[in-house]
């Protein structure tokens, strides 16, 4: 009778205890809880510093961020397959009924070209003329004679639309030489190429820049592509960095999205060269 007691004992403790001891768990007293997010590269590294804050400040929470884009965002958080969707745009009329949508900051987009290329600015015409064929050699822009390596982002990026819509091309007249997903992987493909032109995130490119990365913003249509221009309203070419929902959130998501807008977190968004929504 001992030995079969003695064995439902050590049954039950190994079923209890899984990967993390029962004792361990109940002398800690910490609820285990964990948020995923996913979506669009531009916001991830920013959320992940704030995951990482807000880790600290709660026990036992765990903050797992994916990229993959904003429409993978949106279609994750609608399919329950994530608990945060990650959208680096402005969401559709449609969207915005389905979602709850939460602005939690700014950032600009535009030009990047390689840092040993002598052009400093570009206007739009110019962009329009690159991006459909009408410029190949960086010696019609007064620069170097070389040809244009053209950089473009992938279907499905956010990026990749409000580019088009800004300058006004049919997807179908871009000829890219190379097409990159996130703005990690453009930055990198223009700095590993003196030749390369793409467009991405202003305060990914500022942060990288600020880490020796050679790249630089170019200058477009006379006003220059800093955060602080996104910051006062005189960049043009801006958007929103939203999170979103499916319906009301959960207790621990809500309290997480109010701690991404909460002005003692701002520092972390200037650390990361993005602008906060309420500033």
């Amino acid at each position: 009778m001992m030995l079969r007691e003695t064995l439902y004992l050590a049954i039950a403790l190994s079923l209890c205890c899984g990967l993390q001891s029962c004792t361990e768990r109940s002398k800690a007293g910490v609820k285990q809880q964990k948020l995923i997010i996913t979506g669009a590269s531009t916001i991830a590294p920013l959320v992940s510093e704030l995951g990482k804050r807000f880790e600290k400040q709660h026990p036992g929470t765990r903050i797992d961020v994916h990229t993959g884009g904003s429409a993978r965002g949106l279609a994750d958080a609608s399919q329950g397959l994530s608990d945060i969707g990650m959208v680096s745009e402005a969401l559709t009329e449609e969207d915005q009924k389905k979602m709850q949508v939460f602005l939690i900051g700014r950032d600009g987009i535009s030009i990047i070209v390689h840092a040993d290329n002598p052009l400093d600015k570009i206007v739009s015409k110019q962009v329009v003329a690159i991006y459909t064929g009408k410029i190949k050699n960086w010696k019609d822009l007064g620069s170097k004679d070389a040809p244009i390596t053209l950089v473009h982002k992938a279907e499905g990026r956010s990026t990749q639309t409000l580019f088009l819509h800004y300058f006004g091309i049919d997807n179908k007249a871009v000829k890219a030489d190379v097409v990159v997903g996130d703005d990690q992987q453009g930055i990198k493909t223009v700095a590993g190429n003196p030749n390369a032109i793409g467009y991405v995130s202003i305060g990914s490119t500022e942060q990288s820049i600020q880490q020796g990365v050679k790249v630089k913003l170019l200058t477009l249509d006379g006003v220059k592509a800093t955060s602080a221009a996104v910051a006062d309203n005189s960049f043009p070419w801006k958007r929103s960095l939203n999170l979103v929902t499916k319906g009301q959130p959960t207790e621990l998501t809500k309290q997480f999205i109010d701690f991404t807008q909460a002005q003692e977190n701002y520092d972390i968004f200037r650390k990361e060269n993005f602008v906060p929504a309420k500033s």
